[in-house]
């Protein structure tokens, strides 16, 4: 027979107004919400490594075809005057994304979340006809005395600039998200990068995630051992404080370790993967296809600029 169910369970509960009316809300304090970035940056470390061993078409690549022909594609994207050949670029790259089994979602937001947006803002001033004469298509009043507005050339020189940020950066993105970090390094290394560079490079990328992980345990160590767990602003300034210093103290001593123990095991400041890494005959059609369409590019671009 089966037991009635409690009464508690099925008591309805005023629930918290959406206007603030009703109840209260906790605030997230901005330690909280540091710490929730730092673990949403190594998630989405995780999430790149597992995209790079996916059986797509530009993890098949050798990271030297790679870094030469995105390098390439920067390059073009510089030269090119025209925003509908860039926007081809950029679909190109959204493209190889589709092709790469990568989330179009995930990456158009991760290209379109920072840079271009913070470049569109940069270049904002320069849509001003008091920056940039010419015919206004948004008047803004005036100012002394001259008529102040948004003009067509000013829209027109900010909009090649966002486009040409965010095509080189999605041609960057998609070199970073398809290839493992070692085997981005050492084809960093083979293509005569300065040793120092790489070796720069890769420790202070393992050196970021190492400390954003000893941040969080600190936090979650002090969190664990708080009764009261509303903290005020104060206290939170206080926990920063004293963790930066703990992690000087802590990154300075690791470094000095962990330089020995590369010493120690033979380090030269060339990085090893443990695959091979031959030119085959997938590497050599992708080179080709990407000098095709960098050619095919630039001879639009300077066509359509006559």
């Amino acid at each position: 027979m089966n037991a009635p169910t409690p009464a508690w369970l099925l008591r309805d509960e005023v629930a918290l107004c959406p206007c603030g009316c009703i109840g209260t809300r906790n605030k997230i304090g901005f330690v909280d919400k540091t710490i929730n970035g730092a673990s949403t940056v190594l998630r989405q470390v995780l999430f790149t490594d597992e995209t790079a061993s996916r059986p797509g078409v530009l993890q098949r690549i050798d990271p030297r075809v790679k870094v030469i022909t995105t390098l390439a594609f920067v390059v073009s994207a510089a030269v090119v005057r025209n925003i509908t050949v860039l926007v081809g670029m950029y679909a190109v790259a959204v493209a190889v994304a589709a092709v790469s089994r990568i989330s179009i979602p995930y990456f158009i937001k991760r290209v379109w979340l920072f840079v271009p947006i913070f470049t569109a803002v940069v270049v904002m001033p320069a849509t001003l006809s008091v920056i940039t004469p010419g015919r206004v298509v948004l008047p803004l009043g005036t100012w002394f005395g001259h008529r102040v507005g948004v003009t067509a050339q000013g829209l027109r020189s900010a909009s090649l600039v966002v486009v040409r940020v965010a095509t080189s950066i999605s041609f960057v993105a998609l070199l970073t998200i398809t290839t493992r970090w070692s085997r981005l390094l050492a084809a960093l290394r083979a293509i005569r990068l300065p040793r120092m560079f790489v070796l720069v490079l890769g420790m202070a990328y393992r050196y970021v995630f190492h400390l954003l992980s000893c941040v969080t345990d600190m936090y979650e160590a002090r969190k664990a051992r708080t009764v009261d767990v509303r903290t005020g602003t104060m206290s939170g300034r206080v926990f920063v404080s004293t963790t930066g210093g703990a992690l000087f103290a802590k990154a300075h001593t690791m470094s000095e370790e962990v330089h020995q123990a590369m010493t120690a095991r033979g380090y030269t400041g060339d990085q090893r993967t443990m695959s091979s890494s031959r030119i085959r005959a997938i590497d050599f059609v992708w080179f080709l296809t990407c000098a095709a369409l960098i050619t095919i590019a630039v001879l639009v671009d300077r066509a359509i600029g006559r």
